[in-house]
Protein backbone atom coordinates (compact mmCIF):
# COMPACT_ATOMS: atom_id res chain seq x y z
CA UNK A 1 0.00 0.00 0.00
CA UNK A 2 1.18 3.57 -0.84
CA UNK A 3 0.04 6.54 1.28
CA UNK A 4 -0.22 9.64 -0.56
CA UNK A 5 -1.23 12.69 1.57
CA UNK A 6 -2.31 15.77 1.21
CA UNK A 7 -1.24 18.54 3.50
CA UNK A 8 -3.14 21.62 4.52
CA UNK A 9 -5.71 20.97 6.77
CA UNK A 10 -5.33 17.35 6.46
CA UNK A 11 -1.25 16.62 7.80
CA UNK A 12 -1.94 20.25 9.83
CA UNK A 13 -4.11 22.79 10.55
CA UNK A 14 -4.86 25.85 7.90
CA UNK A 15 -2.56 26.06 5.14
CA UNK A 16 1.27 25.69 5.01
CA UNK A 17 1.92 28.39 2.34
CA UNK A 18 -0.06 31.19 4.54
CA UNK A 19 2.19 30.24 7.68
CA UNK A 20 4.88 30.39 5.25
CA UNK A 21 4.13 33.82 3.61
CA UNK A 22 3.35 35.19 6.97
CA UNK A 23 6.66 34.09 8.27
CA UNK A 24 8.26 35.78 5.04
CA UNK A 25 6.25 39.27 5.94
CA UNK A 26 7.42 39.41 9.05
CA UNK A 27 10.93 38.68 7.65
CA UNK A 28 10.26 41.67 4.88
CA UNK A 29 11.62 38.91 2.09
CA UNK A 30 8.27 39.78 0.51
CA UNK A 31 5.86 42.74 0.22
CA UNK A 32 1.99 42.69 0.91
CA UNK A 33 1.87 44.27 -2.70
CA UNK A 34 3.29 41.22 -4.03
CA UNK A 35 0.62 38.85 -2.50
CA UNK A 36 -2.19 40.83 -2.42
CA UNK A 37 -4.64 39.09 -4.61
CA UNK A 38 -4.26 35.72 -2.24
CA UNK A 39 -7.33 36.64 -0.32
CA UNK A 40 -9.60 36.88 -3.58
CA UNK A 41 -8.60 33.75 -4.76
CA UNK A 42 -8.92 31.98 -1.11
CA UNK A 43 -12.47 33.84 -1.04
CA UNK A 44 -13.18 32.03 -4.62
CA UNK A 45 -11.83 28.39 -3.40
CA UNK A 46 -14.01 28.83 -0.53
CA UNK A 47 -17.25 29.31 -2.90
CA UNK A 48 -16.78 26.59 -5.10
CA UNK A 49 -14.87 28.26 -7.97
CA UNK A 50 -11.37 28.03 -7.57
CA UNK A 51 -8.94 29.39 -9.77
CA UNK A 52 -7.15 26.42 -10.83
CA UNK A 53 -4.02 28.72 -12.09
CA UNK A 54 -3.82 30.65 -8.66
CA UNK A 55 -0.45 29.07 -7.49
CA UNK A 56 0.63 30.34 -10.99
CA UNK A 57 -0.67 33.96 -11.17
CA UNK A 58 1.14 34.41 -7.17
CA UNK A 59 4.16 33.25 -7.90
CA UNK A 60 4.94 35.88 -10.44
CA UNK A 61 5.16 37.89 -8.68
CA UNK A 62 7.76 36.84 -6.31
CA UNK A 63 10.54 36.65 -8.97
CA UNK A 64 14.17 37.75 -7.54
CA UNK A 65 13.79 36.50 -4.15
CA UNK A 66 17.05 34.25 -2.87
CA UNK A 67 16.44 31.04 -3.05
CA UNK A 68 18.21 30.76 0.44
CA UNK A 69 15.82 33.55 2.15
CA UNK A 70 13.04 31.31 1.19
CA UNK A 71 15.24 27.92 2.74
CA UNK A 72 15.74 30.13 5.46
CA UNK A 73 11.94 30.70 5.94
CA UNK A 74 10.80 27.82 5.31
CA UNK A 75 12.86 26.14 8.46
CA UNK A 76 11.73 29.13 10.65
CA UNK A 77 7.94 28.46 9.99
CA UNK A 78 8.55 25.23 10.58
CA UNK A 79 9.75 25.79 13.69
CA UNK A 80 7.62 28.25 15.18
CA UNK A 81 4.20 27.51 13.25
CA UNK A 82 3.93 24.28 11.20
CA UNK A 83 5.59 21.51 14.02
CA UNK A 84 2.93 23.03 16.59
CA UNK A 85 -0.08 22.53 14.17
CA UNK A 86 0.25 19.00 13.31
CA UNK A 87 -2.64 17.25 13.74
CA UNK A 88 -2.29 14.16 16.08
CA UNK A 89 -3.75 11.43 13.93
CA UNK A 90 -1.89 12.29 11.02
CA UNK A 91 1.17 11.85 12.60
CA UNK A 92 -0.07 8.38 14.30
CA UNK A 93 -1.49 7.33 10.56
CA UNK A 94 2.01 8.45 8.92
CA UNK A 95 3.87 6.44 11.77
CA UNK A 96 2.05 3.54 11.70
CA UNK A 97 2.23 3.03 7.68
CA UNK A 98 5.81 3.66 7.91
CA UNK A 99 6.35 1.28 10.78
CA UNK A 100 4.24 -1.41 8.37
CA UNK A 101 7.57 -0.56 5.59
CA UNK A 102 4.89 1.25 3.20
CA UNK A 103 5.47 4.24 1.28
CA UNK A 104 4.41 7.64 2.24
CA UNK A 105 4.35 10.82 0.53
CA UNK A 106 3.01 13.91 0.26
CA UNK A 107 1.35 15.32 -3.21
CA UNK A 108 0.24 19.36 -2.09
CA UNK A 109 -0.55 22.05 -3.88
CA UNK A 110 1.69 24.16 -1.39
CA UNK A 111 5.22 25.23 -2.81
CA UNK A 112 8.04 22.72 -2.79
CA UNK A 113 10.15 24.83 -0.44
CA UNK A 114 7.77 25.40 2.21
CA UNK A 115 7.52 21.78 2.44
CA UNK A 116 10.73 20.33 3.23
CA UNK A 117 11.23 20.99 6.77
CA UNK A 118 7.88 18.40 7.29
CA UNK A 119 9.30 16.03 4.90
CA UNK A 120 12.27 16.06 7.15
CA UNK A 121 10.21 15.80 10.42
CA UNK A 122 8.65 12.30 8.97
CA UNK A 123 11.56 11.31 7.18
CA UNK A 124 10.06 11.39 3.90
CA UNK A 125 11.41 11.62 0.79
CA UNK A 126 10.00 12.53 -3.24
CA UNK A 127 6.88 14.38 -2.41
CA UNK A 128 4.59 15.99 -4.78
CA UNK A 129 4.67 19.98 -5.00
CA UNK A 130 4.76 23.05 -6.85
CA UNK A 131 8.15 23.59 -8.07
CA UNK A 132 9.41 26.84 -7.75
CA UNK A 133 12.00 28.07 -10.77
CA UNK A 134 15.52 29.29 -10.02
CA UNK A 135 17.92 30.96 -12.07
CA UNK A 136 21.37 31.78 -10.46
CA UNK A 137 20.15 31.61 -6.67
CA UNK A 138 16.87 33.79 -7.78
CA UNK A 139 13.09 32.80 -7.99
CA UNK A 140 12.12 33.73 -11.88
CA UNK A 141 8.45 34.14 -10.96
CA UNK A 142 7.59 30.57 -12.48
CA UNK A 143 7.31 27.03 -11.86
CA UNK A 144 8.72 24.26 -13.38
CA UNK A 145 5.82 22.66 -15.13
CA UNK A 146 2.40 22.85 -13.55
CA UNK A 147 0.54 23.39 -10.19
CA UNK A 148 -0.38 20.35 -8.20
CA UNK A 149 -4.02 22.07 -7.66
CA UNK A 150 -7.20 20.09 -8.91
CA UNK A 151 -7.26 18.16 -11.92
CA UNK A 152 -3.49 18.60 -11.97
CA UNK A 153 -2.79 17.25 -8.82
CA UNK A 154 -4.14 13.95 -9.99
CA UNK A 155 -2.24 14.19 -13.43
CA UNK A 156 0.69 14.43 -11.77
CA UNK A 157 0.16 11.83 -9.10
CA UNK A 158 -0.73 9.35 -11.95
CA UNK A 159 2.70 10.17 -14.13
CA UNK A 160 4.27 9.61 -10.48
CA UNK A 161 2.70 6.33 -10.18
CA UNK A 162 3.68 5.15 -13.80
CA UNK A 163 7.04 6.49 -13.53
CA UNK A 164 7.73 3.86 -10.19
CA UNK A 165 5.57 1.05 -11.67
CA UNK A 166 3.03 1.30 -9.29
CA UNK A 167 -1.02 1.00 -9.68
CA UNK A 168 -3.44 3.68 -8.60
CA UNK A 169 -5.81 0.49 -6.63
CA UNK A 170 -2.46 0.51 -4.58
CA UNK A 171 -2.64 4.22 -2.93
CA UNK A 172 -4.52 5.46 0.18
CA UNK A 173 -4.85 8.86 -0.78
CA UNK A 174 -5.54 11.35 2.34
CA UNK A 175 -7.43 15.14 1.51
CA UNK A 176 -9.93 17.40 3.21
CA UNK A 177 -10.95 19.57 -0.03
CA UNK A 178 -13.05 18.98 -2.91
CA UNK A 179 -10.41 20.27 -5.33
CA UNK A 180 -9.06 16.71 -4.75
CA UNK A 181 -11.87 14.57 -5.72
CA UNK A 182 -10.47 13.80 -9.23
CA UNK A 183 -7.81 12.07 -7.64
CA UNK A 184 -9.42 10.62 -4.64
CA UNK A 185 -11.74 9.27 -7.55
CA UNK A 186 -8.71 7.75 -9.03
CA UNK A 187 -7.47 5.66 -6.29
CA UNK A 188 -8.06 2.43 -4.67
CA UNK A 189 -8.67 4.02 -1.01
CA UNK A 190 -10.13 7.46 -0.91
CA UNK A 191 -10.17 8.77 2.66
CA UNK A 192 -11.50 12.45 3.23
CA UNK A 193 -9.86 14.08 6.40
CA UNK A 194 -11.48 16.97 7.90
CA UNK A 195 -13.64 17.37 4.65
CA UNK A 196 -15.38 20.41 3.65
CA UNK A 197 -18.78 20.20 3.19
CA UNK A 198 -18.57 19.16 -0.77
CA UNK A 199 -16.36 16.67 -0.29
CA UNK A 200 -18.20 15.51 3.00
CA UNK A 201 -21.16 14.97 0.40
CA UNK A 202 -19.00 12.94 -2.12
CA UNK A 203 -17.62 10.48 0.69
CA UNK A 204 -20.68 9.93 2.10
CA UNK A 205 -22.38 9.03 -1.18
CA UNK A 206 -19.67 6.42 -2.35
CA UNK A 207 -19.14 5.27 1.27
CA UNK A 208 -15.11 6.39 1.61
CA UNK A 209 -13.94 6.53 4.61
CA UNK A 210 -13.79 10.15 6.75
CA UNK A 211 -11.53 10.80 9.52
CA UNK A 212 -11.52 13.96 11.83
CA UNK A 213 -8.86 15.20 13.67
CA UNK A 214 -8.40 18.11 16.03
CA UNK A 215 -5.73 17.22 18.82
CA UNK A 216 -2.58 18.38 17.84
CA UNK A 217 0.44 16.44 18.07
CA UNK A 218 3.10 17.68 20.64
CA UNK A 219 6.13 18.15 18.38
CA UNK A 220 9.12 18.72 20.58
Amino acid sequence: MIHIFDIDDTIIKRTSIWYFLREALKDKTIRLTQIIRLPFYWLKYKMGVPDFDFIENTVINLAGIEKSALERIAEICFENSIKKVIYAGAERLIREAQGRGERVIFATSSIDIAIRPLERFFGIEGSLASELEFRDGRTTGYLVGESFFGEKKKTAVMAWLERNSLKSEDVCFYSDSYADIPLLESCGRPVAVNPDLVLTRKAKKHGWKIVRFKEMFNAQ
